[in-house]
């Protein structure tokens, strides 16, 4: 123990070693966080606790069931946890695994107006709406289900394309490269359990492809006209435009900054 201290640089690597261990456990965590991973890793740590007790307790049985319980375990996993292993690769393969900075665009501004004009009118007529801006991970199999547009994005089109009854008004929009894409796409619904109950369909499709890829969702609530924004499957309810302006075009500038991810939650959690 004496050798360990008196050696800086053994004790410079032993705590470089902990602290990288320690941020990728925090990672993961963030990754997990608000997804049903997060309850199956509660009842995972609840085994491990009850595997603990029956082996310091002699219980022979009660142990050798446990490790038939925690091979089968091991063999699930990689299906259990298949969307957040999924996600944690793609972040990984576009490097913002070790960071929240992302691809973006160059000039978002004129693109944000627009949508911004579109969910505040959208709002205040309380017409549903799904509105979803690709990123680096492709969602080609989402934008063949809708209608082709390729149209410039402008906050009249967006809300006629949403007035009830109209051709297109089911589904989902989708923007890319700064542009209209497909309207009436189909989405995946998400199947989070921490997610409110009040909300419906439409939000649980926007958070949905925020879980299988680093695409936006902005939702407009058709029964409140509450505006909220889902990105890494998390949602964010009940932005002001001011609130909104900032997150977007946090998300899509291209400038190299962190993104302040603890103003953001807590933000989130006082207005909830």
């Amino acid at each position: 123990m004496s050798e360990f201290f008196t050696d800086p640089v053994k004790f410079f690597l032993s705590l470089v070693d902990i602290l990288i261990v320690s941020y990728l456990f925090y990672r993961i965590l963030l990754l997990i966080k608000g997804t049903r991973a997060e309850q199956l890793l509660k009842g995972l740590l609840l085994l491990l606790i009850f595997s603990i007790g029956a082996r310091y307790l002699h219980l022979e049985v009660v142990g050798w069931l446990m490790e038939k319980i925690w091979t089968m375990i091991f063999i699930a996993l990689p299906v259990v946890f298949q969307p957040e292993l999924r996600r944690g690769l793609e972040q990984l393969g576009r490097g913002s695994f070790f960071s929240t900075s992302l691809a973006r665009w160059a000039e978002p501004g004129m693109v944000v107006d627009e949508l911004l004009e579109a969910v505040s009118i959208l709002s205040r007529s309380q017409i549903g709406a799904l509105i979803v801006i690709e990123r680096e991970t492709g969602i080609e199999d989402f934008i063949e289900s809708g209608i082709p547009l390729d149209a410039v994005v402008s906050s009249q089109l967006l809300v006629n394309l949403f007035i009830p009854r109209s051709p297109l008004h089911d589904g989902a929009v989708i923007i890319r490269n700064g542009r209209i894409t497909r309207a009436a796409c189909v989405l995946p619904l998400s199947d989070t359990p921490t997610l409110d109950k009040e909300l419906g369909t439409r939000h649980r499709a926007g958070l949905g492809i925020t879980e299988v890829s680093d695409a936006l969702a902005l939702v407009v609530s058709e029964e409140t006209g509450s505006i909220s924004l889902a990105w890494e499957g998390r949602l964010f309810r009940y932005l002001d435009d001011k609130s909104l302006r900032e997150m977007l075009v946090q998300q899509l500038s291209r400038k190299d900054r962190r993104a302040d991810v603890f103003r953001v939650l807590r933000w989130s959690s006082e207005r909830q």
